[in-house]
């Protein structure tokens, strides 16, 4: 009899995450879904005053604000993505969710007893704390928009552009420890940005590009046959741009 495998992924649903979901199910089978809320605004915006202060904040707010009118103009050019790469962003009508309101909650470790999967896949969650990572016996992998560790944190992609090192614009699939995205690496692969894109398109390209490396990972970790690997460039943690940071690199560089 064949065994069946039990995957089970962490994520905020979105168009992104069903993205690299879907090539799970299709190579795989069925995975289960624990769906975590969205942080709210509030709670977001305190504990990023914490971090770096009123102006910053601001200017992040700022920055969401603009990007809100960005996505309504990029619309034909995610639609052109989504058909040239074959994305599929709906959500998979085959997949068990389980609504757990964060990853660190009491339910998202019930989740996962219940579940007992036998690798665990974590995409755009909030920082998972040290509760839930003891309580996951298995491999634990994710799958970062960005180029680990030069680019952690928040679109990594972007950032990679934005500094003129395209050479570094990608996505890594590592393992989870306790930091942020400072896991061992598994695989990691370059994109390529056009003009037409931007801030609202890079995510559908990097999801597209991560599939064939989360799939390769989540097979390493089901045969037993992980190798990860650290890697020497300089580490640096990323947020979103201030709304004049991303003006500034947008009319000096073209990057937006």
């Amino acid at each position: 009899m064949t065994k069946t495998n039990h995957i089970a992924v962490l994520t905020v649903p979105s168009p992104h995450s069903w993205i690299v979901i879907n090539a799970l199910v299709e190579r795989f089978g069925k995975v289960t879904v624990i769906a975590e809320d969205r942080m709210s605004h509030m709670e977001l915006i305190a504990r990023r005053m914490k971090r770096h202060g009123i102006m910053t904040v601001a200017g992040q707010i700022g920055f969401v604000l603009l990007r809100k009118l960005i996505d309504r103009r990029q619309r034909p050019r995610v639609a052109e993505i989504i058909r040239e790469m074959d994305l599929n962003t709906a959500p998979n009508p085959a997949c068990a969710v389980y609504q757990v309101g964060s990853v660190n909650a009491m339910a998202c470790r019930a989740a996962l007893a219940m579940v007992k999967p036998d690798v665990v896949l974590v995409i755009g969650t909030r920082i998972i704390g040290k509760e839930t990572l003891a309580a996951i016996k298995v491999p634990l992998i994710n799958s970062h928009a960005g180029w680990n560790p030069k680019y952690r944190g928040q679109a990594g992609g972007y950032w990679a552009l934005a500094s003129g090192d395209p050479d570094h614009a990608g996505v890594t699939v590592h393992l989870v420890d306790e930091g942020v995205d400072t896991g061992d690496i598994l695989y990691q692969c370059r994109f390529t940005a056009t003009r037409a894109d931007s801030f609202s398109t890079y995510y559908y390209i990097q999801a597209g590009v991560s599939r064939p490396l989360v799939i390769r990972a989540i097979e390493d970790a089901l045969n037993g046959t992980l190798k990860p690997c650290r890697s020497d460039l300089p580490s640096q943690q990323f947020y979103h741009p201030t709304l004049w940071g991303y003006l500034r690199t947008a009319l000096t560089k073209g990057v937006w």
